[in-house]
């Protein structure tokens, strides 16, 4: 029987370079060889790697802040997210940060949702996905936002309502589709309070503690 299981490999490259290299991501080309020993070029976009909070208030609404995305020319309903600005940066403090800054907000309880590479066709991002409960507003002044931050809006949606606009196409964000369903699969298994811990071992992006 065939274990369901993503397995680390990797397949040899002759030759890399990286042609672009812009202010958080780069492009690179590998030219990779195949198992019938051709080789190919491979471009994709170098990524420091994300972390996304689902935060839950106790009427199980979700947290959602409205972006404006300009490579899809949307904006966005999402949760909020952020880069992995430090390599080796622990990503629940990240993710600790990137909710206080985007939203004001701070959890009492946190547990890894799921893990996802968003687009592994040609880009490496890795994206760890929390679940934030106990959700409480944040002590202190706001953070100062910037560029497109400084258009957001927000509103909390109950999980049911979000299913349905997943399903009916209306919501698009990777990690909002991502975090919901899997949330709402969770509840449907072994509950909330077995999902992984949020200092769980995480070997896309591997962190100090």
């Amino acid at each position: 029987m065939t274990t369901i299981k993503d397995t680390p490999e990797e397949w040899e490259i002759r030759a890399t370079e990286t042609p672009f290299v812009g202010n958080k991501t780069s492009v690179r080309t590998d030219d990779v060889v195949m198992p019938d020993g051709s080789v190919v070029h491979r471009d994709y976009q170098v990524h420091p790697g994300s972390v996304a909070v689902l935060a839950l208030d106790e009427q199980d609404r979700v947290l959602l802040i409205n972006q404006y995305r300009h490579p899809v020319r949307h904006k966005l309903w999402e949760i909020p997210a952020g880069l992995l600005d430090v390599p080796g940066e622990n990503p629940l403090h990240a993710a600790q940060r990137e909710l206080y800054e985007e939203a004001h907000v701070k959890a009492e309880d946190w547990r890894v949702l799921t893990d996802v590479y968003t687009t592994p066709g040609g880009c490496d991002e890795a994206v760890r996905i929390f679940l934030a409960r106990g959700v409480s507003e944040a002590e202190g002044e706001r953070f100062a936002v910037e560029h497109e931050e400084t258009d957001m809006a927000y509103a909390r949606v109950p999980v049911d309502e979000l299913v349905r606009r997943i399903l009916a196409g209306d919501v698009h964000n990777n990690c909002l589709v991502v975090g919901v369903l899997s949330l709402v699969a969770a509840r449907g298994g072994d509950g909330l309070d077995a999902l992984r811990p949020a200092d769980a071992d995480w070997p896309a992006r591997p962190f100090a503690s």
